[in-house]
């Protein structure tokens, strides 16, 4: 018992010492956040895919902390992306359904993201793959606390039928169009590699938001047919090849142990697809639903010092906790002038705290369709092929601890936790409305409707 008191302590004072810069002296940690693009649960071999070959990102789970109920604010791109780096749910800013080429929309700029916020220490910050959030001048990464940007502002199926050819950009302008997406997971870590080489003697903030698995299906040359798993298999054995270099660019620089480096996904997979989508392993459902498959996420995270080796995290976390994480670790704190629903969990990372999520909300759009509370998870509206949404009648239970498949729905047998739980939803919701109709995110939804 001493041993593991002893252990928390230490690790719980290695990371108050790198928070910041004072007590220990060291600069603010660097971060890397990895976002994957409709990556499935079961997609990695350390999740139980039998044919996908990850040894970087089982290395990664061997040196840090591999969470297992980690979710998405959202089941589809734009949404979960402005989630991520807002701290927030979607529906608080107004980017709740995917943008296309033909929106004149984005993410406000009155939203702060992390990379704005870390700008106030002096980091260098680089948005480097699929944005998403906006394609006009004034909703790129350039706009949003990003010093620099490289990649594709939205989709790469959004091409063709009245839209243009899909472009790539650095910075604001296009500098390939159409861009060859057989070589962007390459030329996506040649970036990375080159940002990370460049500001290794100050605190830099790196995101990686790689365009693929998402279809079109691409992979260069040296991946072709080199997967058991097909072509799917190869992208995401090039996407694994890419972490390697950034675990070896880290080290070489010398910054490996100063640094944050996270790997986590979007949604999950595009079942549609069929075998050019991945795999929700254990989990009910895919992308564009609320069932556990379409929002929990594969994550990794590592903090050499900070973060114990080889653990393995059940409890509950968000994307929208990197936000508030992120800004602990600068000590930099969370806005206080709106609600931000992330929240610090290096200590749930470290082992020495529980999740402080007793209750998370899934959305679809506008329109609340579940509520975790506990280890309960109530559906309101249901998930049939993807994009059918319609009301739930009666409600659908399950117990994710006994049952993370959601294949035996206990409604019928606990009708006082549905109804415990349709009033802690209906709460909740009640509350983000009334905020909604005091301020501009009415109106962007609004737009959603015309």
């Amino acid at each position: 018992m001493r041993r593991r008191e002893f252990l928390k302590s230490s690790l719980a004072a290695a990371g108050a010492g790198l928070m910041g810069c004072s007590v220990s002296g060291k600069r603010q940690p660097n971060v890397v956040l990895i976002f994957v693009d409709d990556m499935g649960y079961g997609d990695m071999a350390r999740t139980g895919h039998p044919t996908i070959a990850t040894p970087n990102l089982d290395r990664l789970a061997d040196q840090g902390v591999m969470m297992t109920q980690f979710y998405s604010a959202a089941a589809v791109c734009s949404p979960s992306r402005a989630a991520l780096l807002t701290g927030r749910y979607p529906i608080r800013t107004g980017i709740t359904r995917v943008l296309f080429p033909h929106h004149k929309i984005g993410l406000p700029p009155a939203e702060k993201t992390c990379a704005t916020l870390l700008k106030t220490k002096n980091y260098a910050t680089a948005c480097i793959g699929k944005w998403h959030l906006g394609h006009l001048p004034e909703f790129l990464p350039t706009s949003h606390g990003f010093d620099y940007y490289y990649g594709i502002p939205y989709s790469n199926d959004m091409y063709g039928n009245s839209m243009p050819p899909i472009p790539l950009m650095r910075n604001t302008e296009i500098i390939e169009q159409p861009c060859d997406q057989t070589t962007l997971t390459k030329r996506y870590t040649e970036e990375s590699v080159k940002f990370i080489q460049e500001n290794k003697n100050k605190p830099f903030f790196l995101y990686l938001a790689h365009t693929m698995p998402h279809i079109p299906l691409a992979r260069s040359k040296e991946f072709e047919d080199r997967s058991k798993r097909g072509f799917y298999g190869d992208v995401i054995e090039e996407i694994d090849w890419s972490v390697g270099q950034i675990m070896e660019t880290l080290k070489q620089a010398g910054v490996e142990k100063n640094t944050f480096l996270v790997f986590t996904s979007d949604n999950g997979p595009w079942s549609h697809m069929k075998q050019n989508g991945g795999s929700s392993g254990l989990l009910r459902g895919a992308k564009a639903s609320t069932w556990e498959g379409g929002v929990r996420e594969p994550f990794i995270a590592r903090y050499p010092g900070v973060l114990p080796a080889g653990r393995v995290c059940t409890e509950v976390g968000t994307t929208m906790d990197l936000f508030a994480s992120i800004l602990a670790m600068a000590d930099i704190p969370v806005p206080d002038d709106r609600p931000v629903d992330g929240k610090n969990i290096i200590p749930v990372l470290q082992g020495t705290e529980k999740s402080p999520h007793e209750q998370f909300f899934y959305y679809w759009e506008e329109t609340l369709n579940a509520i975790r509370s506990g280890k309960y998870k109530l559906h309101f509206r249901k998930n049939i092929g993807g994009f059918n949404h319609g009301p739930c009648d009666p409600y659908e239970l399950y117990d994710l601890l006994v049952d993370p498949s959601e294949q035996y729905d206990l409604a019928a047998d606990m009708p006082d936790v549905v109804e415990r739980l349709t009033a802690e939803a209906r709460e909740f919701d009640r509350k983000i409305r009334e905020l909604r109709e005091n301020n501009e995110t009415l109106e962007r939804i609004k737009i959603w409707e015309q």
